[in-house]
């Protein structure tokens, strides 16, 4: 009881410390990386006003001192819950004259009469907290079909320009399809102005219900539609009534690539969807790592910061990825496990979006998110990197784990592999590419950079010889039209399946069919162009480690002058992990760290190491974290 009461003193401080921040900056958007709750993770797209108000007041109540202020309506919040409706269906959702999408009156009642999600904004802006919503790309599939006419906010009533009057199908691009929802929605030209009064009339319209955070989906990534995030930014800024503007999903996002979009919005996605695997929580360190090594946590965004987003946090009572369900089981992560996700969450300052149904918000995960040393690191730590230089070795105790997944030394050996991902066509480091003829009838496309002892990458032409699996790229439907400067072909796909954070493997080229999802072109230059994304193809070499090296460790500064440090065990076996205090100087320069003594507290397991002179050591559990706290003279 005591614990409970000093945990929740110290974390009032923490809010007034937030309040008062907030206080002092709130004419710069995302001045700290936001926080709140998103109902995806716990109810997929099933939820309804009743359900959300629920939750939107518990955290009123129990997270919002924690700095969790938006509650978010993620996907499909206008399509009708009945028999045959589900994630990449068409013909449910509830659209307005203008072809623009409101919420299905059945699950949003206080929608009806053209009311939109007014009521619920005000219910939430009444509990001190601010509304947020997910909308996807361009228009949708629904109004194109029906061939709605567009409103033109400027002028009032129809889109008209030279005596025409302007509709969906002149606007809509139905090649560029959203790629996982191929059924939903379509990028809109936004060369046409047509097509830019269409998108501001959405936008308008989300700032007349009250709406305060808009993720963007369907436009990053592998879907990057950088002509409509720069115009929906553009609109964003002239609004009276202040919108966050955060991208979704991340999936093979690089530094070079959210360069072009991170002073455009306040916070995107660089991964894409987490849901609660190890094998999810560990593809998050390497790009966190790229990330801050590219200086772009809270680098300048949209009127104010922009901050890279390792996506929700999948803790507590959740569902199923494109579930037609609500919350019915809990988090399959160990508690080792989500104590590593929240400290890298921290560490990197992502924005801690929680995703569990908090009507059944347990102590052990309400602790957890509200941890007081976490939310401190992630608001007001400086300087925020991985640290290399750690030792680990095995811990001599644990033994049955470490035999479970030992391999011998030639499986090691010739365990590399390669993996093909997405990169901006501006980074020199894509042009790779060239063509191999192995015959008159067969033609490989090479990844020529050595790669070890595998040597090139080949993707064959025509004859598909690779084996593929499940999670190929995709694009959209488009006959094939052969180039004097190219070569043109296409990867075999699949239509239904949405690409995971994890990186993508090497498959077969085809040659384009009529229904072909993804065309590709080979330019002179050596790059290998995706006509769907714009985005180029680049292999990197994979290499199996031998014994428990999957020690990591990030550092942080704290803003009254302690220094963070995070051991992160991604072995499956108990490993011991070691940093020398002298080390820091590497990170932390000024300071003669050789005469350096540090006072060390570890904050999961509460002890007190004392005054430290030369090292850290910790044996860390499996898929464990140990999170340091250094006040060092």
């Amino acid at each position: 009881m005591e614990t409970m009461k000093i945990q929740f003193f110290i974390s009032l401080l923490l809010f007034l410390a937030f309040s008062l921040n907030r206080v002092s900056s709130e004419m710069e958007r995302a001045s700290f990386p936001p926080r709140g709750w998103n109902s995806y993770d716990s109810f997929c797209w099933t939820i309804s006003e009743e359900e959300f108000l629920q939750n939107a007041e518990i955290i009123s109540q129990r997270l919002k001192a924690y700095g969790f202020e938006y509650v978010v309506v993620d996907y499909l919040w206008y399509r009708r819950k009945v028999p045959g409706a589900y994630v990449d269906s068409l013909g449910f959702d509830v659209i307005d004259q203008w072809g623009r999408m409101i919420p299905d009156p059945d699950r949003w009642p206080s929608s009806k009469g053209g009311k939109g999600f007014t009521e619920v904004a005000k219910k939430v802006h009444s509990m001190g907290l601010k509304f947020g919503i997910h909308v996807m790309r361009g228009i949708s599939t629904q109004a194109y079909n029906a061939n709605t006419p567009i409103l033109d906010t400027i002028k009032g009533g129809a889109y008209e320009d030279s005596g025409r009057q302007w509709r969906a199908q002149d606007i809509g691009i139905k090649e560029r399809a959203c790629a996982w929802m191929q059924h939903g929605f379509m990028s809109v030209n936004t060369k046409l102005e047509a097509g830019r009064a269409f998108l501001r009339s959405l936008y308008e319209q989300y700032a007349e219900w009250g709406v305060d955070f808009v993720k963007h989906d369907c436009v990053f990534g592998d879907d990057l539609d950088l002509e409509e995030i720069t115009f929906v930014s553009e609109v964003l800024k002239k609004l009276d009534h202040p919108i966050l503007y955060s991208l979704s999903p991340g999936t093979s996002v690089t530094p070079t690539m959210a360069k072009d979009v991170s002073g455009l919005v306040n916070m995107y996605r660089i991964t894409g969807d987490d849901w609660d695997t190890w094998g999810d929580v560990a593809a998050h360190f390497d790009v966190s790592r790229d990330f801050s090594t590219a200086t772009m946590i809270g680098a300048k965004g949209l009127l104010g910061k922009s901050w890279p987003d390792l996506d929700m946090l999948p803790l507590g009572w959740l569902t199923d990825p494109g579930s037609n369900q609500g919350p019915h089981r809990t988090c399959k992560l160990s508690i080792d496990e989500q104590k590593t996700q929240m400290t890298l969450w921290a560490m990197a300052k992502s924005p801690l979006m929680f995703g569990g149904d908090v009507r059944k918000l347990d102590d052990t995960t309400y602790n957890l998110i509200t941890n007081p040393t976490i939310l401190e690191i992630n608001y007001f730590s400086s300087n925020n990197r991985e640290f290399p230089y750690v030792s680990s070795r095995k811990d001599s105790n644990t033994k049955t784990l470490a035999y479970r997944s030992r391999r011998s030394p030639k499986e090691v050996s010739t365990s590399s592999g390669h993996v093909l991902g997405l990169n901006s066509c501006k980074d020199p480091s894509v042009n790779g590419w060239s063509i191999k003829a192995l015959d008159r009838d067969m033609e490989q496309i090479c990844w020529m950079e050595n790669l070890g002892s595998h040597g090139p990458l080949c993707l064959y032409k025509r004859k598909p010889l690779l084996d593929l699996d499940k999670g190929a790229i995709y694009g959209k439907k488009k006959l094939p039209s052969y180039s004097s400067d190219g070569l043109e072909f296409c990867l075999d796909a699949s239509a239904r399946h949405k690409l995971t954070s994890k990186e993508l493997k090497s498959r077969s080229f085809s040659p384009c069919r009529w229904d072909a999802n993804q065309m590709w072109e080979l330019k002179n230059t050596g790059a290998l162009i995706s006509n769907y994304s714009g985005l180029c193809a680049q292999v990197n070499s994979v290499k199996a480690k031998t014994g428990p090296s999957g020690a990591r460790s990030w550092v942080a500064a704290g803003r009254k002058g302690e220094i963070y440090v995070a051991f992160f065990n991604l072995n499956p076996e108990k490993t011991i992990i070691s940093a020398k205090i002298s080390d820091m100087a590497k990170v932390f320069p000024g300071k003669n760290w050789n005469q350096t003594s540090c006072r060390c507290r570890e904050v999961w397991s509460g002890k007190d190491f004392g005054v430290l002179k030369d090292s850290i050591t910790m044996a860390v559990e499996m898929h464990g974290s140990a999170l340091f706290v250094l006040n060092c003279e």
